[in-house]
């Protein structure tokens, strides 16, 4: 089979350059099957002449995309599709068969890269909601500064950057420097950095139930031990914290203050003071991921801005965030703010795991923060957000589907079934018709976990996805309505 010439088209009237276009048609032609393995690509000569372009830009096409190994060439036979993307299949598709496959799960499903599968559950916005074109241009802007591309950056991150960061932190009520911020990777490179620093195996850890799936995989990386604290509408349940910290007298508190994973509910004023006395009595360390922060639509309280950083008698607060929500998920920064002493020990462990963080990435990621339309662009996200708030909370009353508590911020909700439904064999029957959900158990250890599901309101807007919700609802609940029915039967 020889790939038709026809099937390649070119723009002259685009920006992009004819090599990028043709190189981007073919990319999606065999990552999505149209261009099957084994397909003959047409001559250098016969392609150029159709397009009316020189040999030497197909020739440069052919060779890059034999580099990103999509085809193989054969001397004196021709260029052909290759079976590596195949291969690349199959080794993603085994590697999910390791040990901590199950804390994986969620995420390897929603970083799989099918555009036409509906992901209700993912942890971030689709990128339609992100602001590509300011990224392009300001990467472009970059590209035409002095400032070299190839270098390694500062220790602690870009500078301009971490004094943005610093301001925005005052604007919090929570004081502090840049020489006090660590650039990092991103929220979860941070926290890792945390563990590493303050936290060795066998030591107690509280953490909030319902929770972010991800915190309980890195504490059980560093092989902790996990203390669930019952989430209340107001914040962690401080009966059970009390009795937690009297037993084990656990090293840290993991929490997400703001809009929490995946309730998108903020600690009560009033809790958070009872947290604080109660984990400075205990001498027990604060660890605060506030990655949503700028989603939230009333001014909320802080562990940071109430408690500061410094150590008193053992106890201290560190305070994360990130950019990959509401900028991009792939452009990702995230940073620590903690007292002096601990950004020192946590630098010195960032060069000796990773070296520096990306220079590049850190200088872009600011251009788009003083921008100018970083501000809009957070409007308009929290108008769309509210639009989908209102849509997804009416199709769920809708379904006898119940959430835990209304959020008016953030993406995030966590949703009770109705009765006999369970999350787990929803996500399963869901998946077979290419729809991600995350079963409760991702989120919590409680007996009724399996009850509950987490939904994104920006990923939840196709039509189609709620026809194929309320279909599977209702084969669930009429097989356990027969299922009832044929007992009643047995036993009568």
């Amino acid at each position: 089979m020889t790939i038709a010439v026809t099937q390649w088209q070119l723009d002259k009237a685009s920006k992009a350059s004819f090599s990028s276009q043709l190189y981007l048609q073919a990319q999606q032609a065999i990552q999505s099957g149209r261009w099957v393995a084994g397909a003959r690509l047409p001559s250098i000569r016969l392609l150029a002449a159709h397009l009316e372009i020189s040999k030497f830009t197909v020739a440069e096409l052919y060779e890059k995309l034999s580099a990103a190994g999509f085809v193989r060439s054969q001397p004196g036979s021709g260029v052909y599709v290759s079976r590596l993307t195949e291969q690349q299949q199959q080794l993603e598709s085994s590697a999910s068969q390791s040990s901590r496959q199950q804390d994986v799960a969620l995420m390897r499903q929603t970083l799989l890269r099918e555009p036409h599968w509906i992901k209700a559950s993912a942890g971030w916005l689709s990128p339609d909601w992100m602001p590509d074109q300011e990224i392009r241009q300001a990467m472009r802007d970059l590209a035409r500064q002095p400032q070299s591309l190839t270098d390694y950056g500062p220790a602690q991150g870009y500078f301009p950057l971490r004094q943005y960061f610093a301001q925005r932190l005052a604007q919090l009520s929570i004081a502090t420097e840049p020489a006090y911020i660590l650039l990092t990777y991103s929220a979860s490179h941070a926290l890792d950095l945390v563990f590493r620093l303050h936290l060795k195996p066998g030591d107690w850890v509280m953490v909030d139930d319902p929770g972010f799936y991800n915190f309980f995989a890195l504490l059980r990386l560093h092989q902790v031990q996990l203390l669930v604290v019952p989430r209340t509408k107001e914040g962690p349940d401080l009966a059970v914290m009390q009795q937690l910290a009297q037993q084990y007298q656990p090293k840290a508190y993991l929490t997400n203050s703001v809009l929490s994973n995946p309730v998108s509910l903020s600690i009560h004023p009033a809790r958070a003071f009872a947290v604080l006395q109660l984990l400075q009595q205990h001498q027990c360390l604060l660890i605060e991921d506030d990655i949503y922060a700028d989603f939230e639509t009333q001014p909320v309280s802080r562990y940071a801005s109430m408690a500061g950083f410094q150590s008193n008698n053992g106890f201290e607060t560190i305070y994360l965030g990130s950019m990959s929500k509401t900028l991009s998920a792939d452009l990702r920064v995230g940073f620590i703010a903690a007292a002096p002493a601990t950004i020192a020990a946590l630098t010195d462990l960032k060069l000796i795991s990773g070296i520096s963080t990306s220079n590049t990435m850190e200088r872009l990621v600011y251009a788009l923060l003083t921008g100018g339309g970083y501000r809009r662009h957070l409007e308009q996200l929290k108008r769309r957000l509210q639009q989908a708030r209102n849509l997804v909370f009416s199709k769920l009353k809708q379904l006898d589907c119940q959430l835990w508590a209304e959020p008016s911020s953030g993406f995030l909700c966590w949703v009770k079934l109705p009765e006999g439904v369970s999350s787990s064999l929803l996500s399963e029957r869901l998946q077979q018709r290419q729809v991600v959900l995350a079963p409760g158990s991702q989120f919590s250890t409680l007996p009724d976990a399996d009850q509950y599901t987490r939904l994104n309101v920006a990923q939840c807007l196709d039509q189609e996805f709620w026809l194929i919700l309320a279909d599977e609802l209702r084969q669930i609940r009429d097989s356990v309505s027969l299922s009832s029915d044929t007992n009643h039967k047995e036993r009568g």
